[in-house]
């Protein structure tokens, strides 16, 4: 909830509640929540989880909203509502459950495969994405399930509906938004679990950052060289979540972190449609072109950091705190002089 604090001379005297809304209020349909929800689940609303989207709703068929992978291989899934929905709602996900713990692997492989235009084994990707020392059995794929709605706060009939499920055993979570108009502007207030943590973005953080490997090998030069960090196509957003002062770890498939620099002043470029990037400033020694660059293995890192990591992100979840961020620049750069 978003309380206005009011104030008497210069004195904070009370709490207002702002009046909130949902996506309903403003006539969009519910595919406008899932889409949005979808392209952001795991960059800004769940960016400290790993999830590994594997499947999206297709229209006119009976299906969850967003179905996601965890590090155990347990199916995670979503369902999405705009306004009302009261019990129907869980009844209907409950049903999706029931279905989906049915699915063989390699039915949910084909469902991968077509959401991800992919013919990578699901299992191997999996192990990539999670970075596991060995890839899980087929049959340690979709295991377990577990349910997640996401509605709007006002609707009592789904909070109460979800926690008669969750009593009775059910691994089911409600997960609230708001939508508050201040001014001329919409915000979108979202609750993560366990305990809604997020990164404050005037806080200086560290990011884990891919260098674009699987798709063209020469990407990684053009930030060495030019001293930036960049991102391309569909990925290219990701560079809008790292700001001035921030580290960045740059990430080399199969080979591990070559690289840390530190963000510079100024806005975002964007040299063509295609690509967006920031200035840094390297603050380890910069690999250079024409040599196997070296790297610190990501088993390290995590070693390092006492985190494991989401590796199948241009940015790898979770992000590290200032603190941390500069203890694992200066292992690095220790580490890359030892080995150089």
């Amino acid at each position: 909830m978003l309380y206005k604090l009011n104030s008497v001379n210069g004195k904070f005297d009370k709490f207002e509640p702002v009046t909130y809304k949902d996506f309903a209020s403003f006539g969009n349909i519910e595919k406008d929540l899932e889409n949005l929800i979808a392209s952001s689940i795991l960059d800004v609303l769940f960016e400290e989880s790993s999830l590994m989207p594997i499947f999206q709703e297709r229209q006119r068929q009976a299906e969850a909203d967003i179905y996601a992978l965890d590090e155990n291989g347990e199916l995670i899934i979503f369902e999405l509502k705009r306004s009302s929905a009261g019990e129907g709602a869980v009844h209907q996900v409950l049903r999706y459950a029931q279905d989906a713990g049915q699915w063989s692997y390699s039915k949910l492989q084909d469902k991968y495969r077509k959401y991800s235009n992919v013919e990578t084994e699901l299992t191997e990707a999996h192990r990539e994405a999670f970075n596991l020392e060995h890839a899980l059995h087929a049959k340690e794929i979709n295991n377990k399930q577990r349910l997640i709605v996401i509605g709007s706060a006002a609707d009592d009939n789904l909070i109460n509906a979800v926690d008669y499920w969750k009593k009775q055993g059910i691994s089911i979570e409600f997960l609230p938004y708001r939508i508050y108009e201040i001014g001329q502007e919409k915000y979108f207030e979202f609750f993560a679990l366990p305990y809604d943590k997020h990164k404050n973005p005037g806080d200086i953080k560290g990011v884990l950052f891919d260098t674009n490997r699987s798709w063209d090998e020469e990407s990684i030069w053009d930030m060495m060289e030019n001293s930036r960090v960049a991102a391309f196509g569909d990925a290219k957003r990701f560079v809008e979540y790292i700001y001035p002062g921030d580290i960045v770890f740059f990430s080399h498939k199969w080979s591990g972190l070559v690289a840390a620099a530190k963000v510079k002043n100024g806005d975002i470029k964007a040299p063509d449609g295609d690509t967006l990037y920031r200035d840094v400033e390297f603050i380890t020694p910069v690999p250079k072109k024409g040599t196997a660059p070296k790297a610190m293995p990501f088993k390290k890192v995590s070693e390092i950091t006492g985190k494991s990591f989401f590796w199948a992100r241009t940015i790898k979840v979770p992000y590290l705190s200032r603190e941390e961020a500069m203890n694992l620049a200066e292992a690095l750069k220790q580490y890359l002089e030892i080995n150089t």
